[in-house]
């Protein structure tokens, strides 16, 4: 029998399933992308709505004469980055993708400090090993990003330009950790002019709220200003990225580039115009936010991240599958590579029949594949497939434990403690109820399922028939609260 799998894998690989290119002549659709993915990052960053502000417009100049290098940082606040960052993940991919080194940054040294921006209180500070665990879990990820976003690209039909463009990951403490606080203050402080930091918007807002704000969150601008120094000097990097919030702290990077010397011998080189060499540039992403005003990146009040141990498969498609109209064709530019004609015709087919809700699908499955990999995007469409009430019959038990791998909805238990259990107890055991008095009810009234199938006898024993493939059954409570319960030996 055909698996349920393989029917998605060959619906989806590659290529969305709802842009039929089979219809466009092969010279246009072929150059549509060739014409694409050679333009010039900045460009396409403009015409898709991702600039917020560039320090000099001879940033787009600079881009194009030759391969450059551009960094963005973050700090380990956690142990996954989350929707928040992939706007600026997409912006580092797209210099990457098109010939440009790429760096990222894991604030091992400004992680412990906290950055003020956006934020009306001061971060309770993390514990050694915790800041440690998430500066390895995120370096982890920036490169795994990279990985699965050229491999996405190249599914899109982009050629890696000369395949020059490199990734790297790096962590601020490697050398602020070498540095003394008299050190800090000689040779960067002494550049650091106390009325523009108190002028800068993150430190103008703390310093008239109510909580005001500490000398360690205000200097904090000091060390992501020595950050972009240092890897102007050190990694020849040209521009930095961030979001619109970032504005200050990048400008505050130039401003010392332009200023600090990188040895006492060093003489700064001013041109005929006034302009130093070798400029450095700063990039802003706007901050999104829904078509209603409210921060994006949330479900339920929750960050949506991007560890599908944190944040299911399921979890993370849904978000993208509840977009609503008046934001999907925005979100089709931001966090896709698919080109503007390509969007359009989405568009065009969504319009047409909103109701099938086209262009969030499509939205979707790019985004998932973006992040987790092709190979995520059938168990995505089988997990769905599950947690809507649709039959199990050609699904595998294989198919479902991989689906589920990471889901908190899959349970682990003994089969020969399962076979012993009485349905509430069952239910109990699962975590479909939270007391026992709770299951009985349940089961009772005839809202307890296994497999999709009605038990209203709390008397009842899982047979083996109930075991798709031996290896796991679904538990249902009502219409929508599912628990998977996977048999272990032991």
């Amino acid at each position: 029998m055909r698996s349920f799998s393989s029917a998605f894998s060959r619906t989806w690989k590659g290529l969305p399933s709802r842009i039929d290119r089979s219809q466009r002549p092969l010279a246009i659709r072929f150059s549509s992308v060739a014409t694409h993915a050679q333009m010039n990052p900045i460009v396409d960053l403009q015409q898709r709505g991702l600039v917020a502000a560039m320090t000099s417009p001879d940033l787009e100049y600079h881009v194009e004469s030759g391969p450059t290098a551009i960094y963005c940082g973050v700090d380990p606040t956690a142990s996954s980055l989350h929707l928040g960052n992939l706007v600026t993940l997409l912006g580092l991919l797209h210099f990457h993708i098109k010939g440009h080194t790429t760096i990222g940054l894991v604030g091992g040294a400004t992680g412990s400090i906290g950055d003020p921006s956006g934020k009306s209180t001061e971060r309770v500070p993390m514990s050694a090993a915790t800041l440690a665990n998430n500066v390895a879990s995120i370096d982890h990820q920036f490169h795994r990003f990279f990985q699965r976003g050229r491999a996405y690209a190249e599914n899109r039909g982009y050629f890696i330009k000369g395949k020059e463009g490199k990734v790297k990951v790096v962590n601020n403490k490697d050398w602020f950790g070498k540095m003394s606080a008299l050190e800090l203050l000689g040779d960067v402080g002494r550049y650091a002019r106390v009325g523009t930091m108190i002028a800068r918007d993150s430190v103008k807002s703390r310093l008239e709220s109510p909580q005001g704000i500490s000398f360690t969150e205000f200097s904090y601008q000091l060390l992501q200003a020595y950050d972009f120094w240092h890897l102007y000097h050190e990694d020849g990097c040209r521009i930095q990225l961030g979001g619109s919030d970032q504005w200050g702290n990048i400008t505050a990077g130039i401003d010392l580039i332009h200023k600090k010397k990188k040895t006492t011998d060093e003489q700064v080189i001013i041109d005929s115009s006034g302009e130093k060499s070798l400029s450095a540039f700063g990039l802003t992403i706007p901050l999104l936010t829904t078509s209603t005003g409210e921060k994006f990146g949330k479900s339920a009040g929750n960050a949506v991240w991007l560890d599908e141990t944190m944040t299911s498969l399921f979890d993370f498609y849904q978000f993208f599958v509840k977009t609503p109209d008046a934001d999907v064709g925005r979100y089709l530019q931001y966090f896709t590579l698919l080109s503007p004609d390509e969007i359009q015709t989405v568009m065009k087919q969504h319009n047409a029949e909103p109701e099938k809700r086209i262009a969030q699908q499509t939205l979707a499955k790019e985004t998932t594949e973006l992040v987790h990999g092709a190979e995520a995007v059938p168990k995505a469409l089988l997990a769905t497939h599950v947690l809507f009430g649709s039959s199990l019959d050609k699904i595998k038990g294989q198919e479902l434990i991989e689906a589920f791998e990471h889901d908190s909805r899959m349970v682990l238990l003994a089969k020969l403690q399962v076979a012993e259990m009485s349905m509430d107890n069952l239910a109990l055991k699962s975590g479909i109820c939270s007391s026992k008095s709770e299951a009985k009810k349940l089961v009772k009234s005839g809202g307890f399922y296994i497999n999709n199938t009605k038990v209203t006898d709390t008397a009842y024993r899982i047979a083996e028939k109930d075991w798709i493939d031996g290896a796991v059954c679904v538990l249902r409570s009502g219409k929508s609260n599912y628990k998977l319960i996977r048999a272990s030996s032991n």
